[in-house]
């Protein structure tokens, strides 16, 4: 007999820093999935992308197995990285905090190209660079 989906579940966590506590023990808790073996597993997937936020989809299956996979980063939290932030601007269209170049923005939409909905890499530099506007950073280049 095939397994079949029971549930998915969706979030975020610092890569290589996963815990029982929440948000993973409330989000897959419900399901009776054994905690220890997710965490250790996602741990080792991300151990090199230690402190940066990864998505994470978890399916779960009705015997209780399951499989997760990682996405790439959001692109704010790799425009903050790359601009030396900790957070963005407050007001964006009157307060700039930073500035960032295109080269950076291709950097970052190569790295992302496989989340991001777009047909090549100029029109994903042209989405990481409006989530660059909206965070009040000034695009040179």
């Amino acid at each position: 007999m095939a397994k079949q989906l029971v549930g998915v579940a969706k979030f975020q966590i610092p890569g290589g820093q996963a815990t029982p506590a929440p948000p993973v023990g409330t989000s897959l808790g419900k399901y009776g999935i054994n905690l220890g073996q997710f965490v250790q597993a996602f741990n080792d997937r991300t151990k090199e992308a230690a402190g940066m936020m990864i998505p994470v989809v978890v399916s779960v299956y009705n015997d209780r197995s399951f499989d997760f996979y990682t996405k790439s980063p959001p692109a704010a939290v790799l425009l903050k990285k790359v601009a030396g932030l900790a957070k963005g601007s407050g007001v964006p269209n009157k307060t700039k905090v930073g500035t960032v170049t295109r080269a950076q923005l291709a950097e970052i939409a190569t790295l992302k190209m496989n989340d991001l909905n777009s047909r090549d890499v100029d029109h994903a530099v042209r989405m990481i660079e409006g989530t660059a506007r909206s965070m009040g950073l000034v695009v040179e280049g």
